[in-house]
């Protein structure tokens, strides 16, 4: 008896009558377009990966090297993929570092603007009345203590004890109630910096210490943002991450060079990371909730993640408790030794952006 036959109208392949999915691509054969069949596929992967998830988030995080181990011996669909896992953690965890590197940001933007303010307040006030030499003497001890920390040169020491001296006989008037679109049409068409300071307020005789300050304050403004720097450096981190994972994945196929190709260690690297930065995430959510979170528990923290690499190294490669320890010391130190010129490069890279 013949029987009757379909198209299947995703792959356009033939298959008997009756089935209820295309046994080629596995498309639903009668699917009228519902609001229900348009939601379907969606629906059902997000529910399919949030479960997939919770199933592995507590073998990550008390089992280590048990997924990695897992994934190798097949079980590829009962747990959340390596690189699934790690992009969405890093993603919750990027996510929350942001408030923390915001905060930083607008941290150092106050306190640089609250030194400008006290600076000129301090200036202002020297200039309004002449020191005995004691007090001359007392104001000037801390600057010559610290001028290499400061940035002072003897130029410059000179000129501030030349200002508390003389007070108001040196021009230290500074008024920064100055025009900001006039400053910034300046700047945009690229005016010098001595046409800027005059346009400031700087006078044609000011000295060498008030010239510095002016500059120092120009700076500031181009940059509109004295964190610019940090933000620059944070920015490049996910960039250095994404770089770091197959190096250190690198390290462990030198280490373990005999426990199959480079992919196996990618997968144990995936999951690793995806630990460290579940750890990362829980001490965030922590400093948020707790302001006076105890340094020394973030530092016993962090230094578990050792721990866990030792025991995670111990379970997927199976080697003895000694020989894995031994070789979980060297993998971190390696790792380390790679890290620190990568640090260097993210910093540069954060200068050039700013």
């Amino acid at each position: 008896m013949e029987t009757k036959q379909t198209t299947c109208k995703n792959c356009e392949k033939e298959f008997q009558e009756g089935f209820e999915f295309c046994p080629h691509c596995g498309q639903k054969s009668k699917d009228e377009l519902t609001i229900g069949v348009l939601f379907y596929n969606t629906i059902s992967n997000y529910f399919s990966f949030d479960a997939r998830f919770f199933k592995s988030f507590i073998p990550l995080m008390v089992k280590p090297g048990y997924l990695a181990k897992k994934f190798l011996e097949g079980k590829r669909l009962l747990y959340l993929h390596p690189a699934q896992m790690y992009l969405f953690i890093s993603v919750i965890f990027f996510f929350l570092f942001s408030f923390v590197a915001r905060e930083q940001e607008e941290s150092i933007d106050r306190a640089l603007k609250r030194d400008f303010e006290k600076a000129k307040k301090v200036i202002d006030t020297l200039s309004e009345k002449g020191l005995d030499s004691a007090q001359v003497a007392k104001l000037m001890k801390p600057y010559e203590a610290n001028k290499d920390k400061l940035g002072l040169n003897e130029d410059e020491l000179k000129e501030l004890d030349s200002v508390i001296k003389t007070g108001g006989n040196t021009k230290t008037n500074m008024n920064f109630g100055f025009d900001k679109n006039k400053i910034d049409s300046l700047i945009d068409s690229g005016a010098s910096d001595k046409v800027i300071y005059k346009e400031m307020g700087m006078d044609d005789d000011a000295g060498y210490f008030i010239k510095r300050f002016y500059e120092q304050m120009l700076k500031f403004y181009k940059t509109k943002s004295g964190g610019s720097v940090l933000k620059a450096f944070y920015d490049t981190i996910p960039i250095a991450m994404f770089f770091l994972l197959p190096i250190f994945a690198l390290i462990l196929k030198l280490f373990y060079f005999r426990k199959g190709p480079y992919a196996y260690h990618l997968v144990f690297s995936f999951y690793f990371f995806s630990f460290l930065f579940t750890v990362f995430s829980i001490l965030l959510l922590l400093n948020f909730a707790w302001e006076a979170f105890p340094g020394w528990l973030i530092t016993l923290i962090i230094l578990s993640t050792f721990i866990y690499l030792f025991l995670a190294l111990k379970r997927f490669y199976d080697q003895g408790w000694f020989l894995s320890f031994l070789k979980s010391g060297m993998v971190t130190f390696t790792f380390f030794v790679f890290l620190f010129p990568a640090s260097l490069a993210v910093l540069f890279v954060a200068f050039l952006s700013y």
